[in-house]
């Protein structure tokens, strides 16, 4: 689940950092979200979010306590933060667990800024969450929660307390694809068909869901999201021990060209770890 959940976060992170510097010029909010979604070197990015990170502490603490306009900072920060735990902390777990906390609270408290039925949910029974969010039209509220969420439980993923808050995350993918199938593009397609897939059929798991997603993810996106596919590959293909089908999608990624508006960073991850994948499938099947 990792290296594709937490190379999402990376995407989902371009419009919450859109929402804060888009108080100074929207031109400048677009034209930086345009270039991390276009760049095609990871080391950039890499290099250049801990600035962001920085100046985004900054301003959440100079804010005053439970003003709405703030919610928008919130959730810039909370995204980034997962980001940057997500794709850039490798080998230090202490870290991205510490990043990937401080991204679900941000993003927890952007939410009760803006939403206090959901906010209340959060803490509730499994049937009481669900239950609210088949209410609630927030979309974009709803998905930044449940990608912020996604990465914490993801490098949280030996603590079993926090493993059982995944149906709550499903949940609120659910509501989102029900409202909005096209929202941000199919990616939350990508976060349901790996849920889906993290079990074999005869533990619980859904591996025919999942794939259904994953391919529902590559539609939507006319085949230019290359994570769907090695997201396909990763955790469908080899729960199922389906090699063929795990080696032609990877190198389909490897020999496609990762430049496509909105996704080529995505894009030119999701073509390291094909390679990845790809060597050591040699080994798992």
């Amino acid at each position: 689940m990792k290296k594709t959940v937490l190379a999402l976060l990376v995407a989902v992170s371009v419009s919450g950092c859109a929402s804060i510097v888009g108080k100074a010029t929207d031109t400048f909010a677009q034209n930086l979200g345009n270039a991390v979604l276009n760049s095609e070197d990871p080391a950039t990015v890499r290099d250049g979010l801990p600035a962001y990170l920085l100046l985004l502490d900054a301003l959440i603490a100079g804010q005053e306590a439970g003003d709405k306009s703030n919610a928008g900072v919130l959730l810039a920060a909370g995204q980034l933060n997962g980001a940057y735990a997500g794709n850039f902390t490798q080998g230090d777990a202490i870290r991205a667990q510490r990043l990937s906390k401080k991204a679900l609270d941000y993003t927890k408290a952007a939410v009760c800024l803006n939403d206090a039925d959901l906010c209340l949910a959060m803490d509730k029974d499994i049937d009481t969450f669900v239950s609210i969010v088949n209410k609630d039209t927030n979309t974009a509220l709803m998905y930044s929660l449940a990608s912020s969420w996604a990465g914490f439980l993801q490098s949280n993923s030996e603590d079993w307390g926090a493993i059982a808050d995944l149906p709550k995350v499903e949940a609120l993918l659910l509501r989102v694809v029900a409202l909005d199938p096209n929202h941000e593009r199919g990616l939350p397609y990508v976060y349901l068909g790996v849920i889906n897939s993290l079990r074999p059929e005869a533990l619980g798991g859904k591996p025919e869901v999942g794939r259904a997603y994953f391919e529902k993810a590559i539609a939507l996106s006319n085949g230019k999201n290359l994570y769907a596919k090695t997201a396909l590959a990763q955790y469908y293909a080899r729960l199922v021990f389906d090699q063929e089908l795990h080696d032609q999608l990877l190198n389909e990624v490897i020999n496609a060209n990762p430049n496509a508006n909105g996704y080529t960073l995505i894009n030119t991850l999701a073509q390291d770890q094909a390679k990845q994948l790809l060597a050591s499938g040699k080994d798992y099947f």
